[in-house]
């Protein structure tokens, strides 16, 4: 049986919220990945179904990968649709955003959201990240906040809220595209199902989500299959050229230049899984994965006048968290076995960075 997680309370002030707006915009985190994609499309689709108008903006471009998903060609990009984004949050009457609850994360979009929260409109936060209080969306009568630490996905929580409207208002099942998108996103924050997922729930939320249609195996086969070759190459020269292992904290990290990324035609998303790959050695139980990257325009305002950034995957197994790292050195976060974050500036910077810190976090047992 799924458990009401979110309090009654709270699901009524967001099904009111929905019902009073014409006109909805949902905003997830800059660099999409699956669970991003699939909790801003999978509410987009729900929405819908509701009659409403909606229109997801991302701060920059998703990964090709994803281009499949239900009404991903729909979205704006912020990055190059400034001007027709802008306009769009303006008419908005609800403000949803989700797999992100800090404004800063989605760069100069986020300046944009808080002009319109000031102004009063409503905005819904849906996130599975720690909220770090001077960081998030103030409190606010007009803010509702729905942030499950605990849970793996924003997409599982989406469909938590859905799940738990349906019962509230006696609404008709999510349609098939709405199903897709959230298992997507469930699918790829969880590495396939491979962590952050030992709990029964998870895969009654799965057999419901293939009830109402969804194609596991075309999921995968579209997420997981269809790469380049370059991408199969860079793999390889990672794991041959690139990665450097300390044994004594069962550590394994790699680090890629923009120079290097350029050599296998690096495209967004070709970087996606490589984080994983050093875990299925023995006895490593940790992996980082640098790449450089240049500053887009809607991240300038955090990047302290820094042309580069560094893009930072951690990876981990069992009880050994890498969030807090991520969180204390490199300003990202994220689930305890699986987190990110970013460092405005060189790739040696960077690195050594990581080098002067990991012992501090990872164990050595």
């Amino acid at each position: 049986m799924i458990t009401d997680k979110i309090e009654k309370s709270v699901v009524e002030r967001v099904w009111a919220a929905v019902q009073s707006a014409q006109r909805i915009v949902v905003l997830t985190h800059m660099s999409p990945d699956g669970d991003a994609m699939g909790s801003s499309l999978g509410m987009r689709q729900w929405l819908l179904q509701q009659g409403k108008q909606v229109q997801v903006i991302v701060p920059n471009a998703f990964p090709d990968f994803l281009a499949w998903m239900p009404g991903a060609k729909e979205d704006l990009i912020y990055e190059t649709q400034r001007d027709q984004a802008d306009a769009s949050l303006a008419q908005a009457d609800l403000i949803i955003c989700t797999d992100f609850n800090e404004p800063y994360r989605i760069g100069s979009l986020g300046t944009k959201m808080m002009e319109q929260y000031k102004a009063g409109k409503s905005v819904i936060v849906i996130d599975h990240h720690l909220m770090v209080a001077e960081k998030t969306v103030p409190e606010a009568e007009q803010v509702i906040k729905i942030v499950l630490a605990e849970s793996p996905s924003a997409s599982e929580i989406v469909y938590r809220l859905i799940y738990q409207i349906q019962q509230l208002a006696g609404l008709d099942a999510m349609n098939l595209d709405t199903a897709t998108c959230l298992y997507t996103g469930m699918m790829t924050d969880t590495g396939n199902f491979s962590f952050n997922s030992n709990y029964p729930e998870m895969y009654e939320i799965v057999g419901d989500l293939v009830r109402l249609g969804v194609n596991k195996d075309a999921v995968y086969n579209a997420v997981f299959n269809s790469y380049k070759a370059d991408r199969m190459r860079l793999m390889g020269y990672c794991l041959y050229s690139k990665m450097r292992i300390f044994p004594e904290y069962h550590t394994a990290f790699i680090y890629l230049s923009r120079k290097e990324l350029y050599r296998f035609h690096f495209q967004s998303g070709d970087a996606e899984g490589i984080v994983n790959l050093p875990l299925q050695i023995k006895d490593i139980y940790y992996s980082c994965f640098m790449r450089e990257d240049k500053v887009n325009p809607s991240e300038v305002e955090l990047a302290n006048g820094s042309k580069i950034k560094v893009k930072i995957s951690m990876r981990s197994q069992g009880d050994r968290p890498v969030n807090v790292m991520c969180h204390e050195v490199f300003n990202g976060g994220g689930h305890k076995n699986a987190s990110g974050g970013e460092h405005y500036g060189s790739l040696p910077e960077a690195v050594e960075k990581f080098l002067a810190n990991y012992p501090k976090y990872f164990k050595k047992d």
